[in-house]
C-alpha cells in the first residue's frame, strides 16, 4: 500500500470537482480573482499585458489529474475537434 501525503482538499478550476492533493505536485496556475482569468486575459480570450494591480491579487489554484491529462490530449491530437461535442445541425 502507498502511503501518499495529502495535505489538502480543494476545487479544481476547470471541472470544480472536489479532489485531494500534494500542493507541491499538483498543476496549479495564476487566476485573478476580480475577472476570474488568468492575469492578462481579456473576456474574449485575447491576450494583454498584465497589469501590476491583477498580478498582485492573482491567486494560484489547483487543476486535478483528470482535467490535466484531458487537456494534454486536445494539444495533442491532430484535429482541435476532437473531445469536444458539436451542437447538431439543423436541416
Amino acid at each position: 500500500m502507498t502511503d501518499k501525503k495529502i495535505t489538502t482538499i480543494g476545487r479544481c478550476y476547470a471541472c470544480k470537482r472536489t479532489f485531494a492533493f500534494d500542493p507541491g505536485t499538483v498543476m496549479m496556475f495564476s487566476i485573478d480573482p476580480e475577472t476570474g482569468l488568468i492575469p492578462g486575459m481579456t473576456v474574449f480570450g485575447g491576450m494583454r499585458e498584465p497589469t501590476p494591480e491583477a498580478l498582485a491579487r492573482a491567486i494560484d489554484v489547483p487543476i486535478c489529474p483528470d482535467c490535466v491529462s484531458k487537456a494534454k490530449q486536445f494539444v495533442e491530437a491532430d484535429d482541435p475537434s476532437v473531445g469536444w461535442k458539436r451542437w447538431p445541425a439543423d436541416e
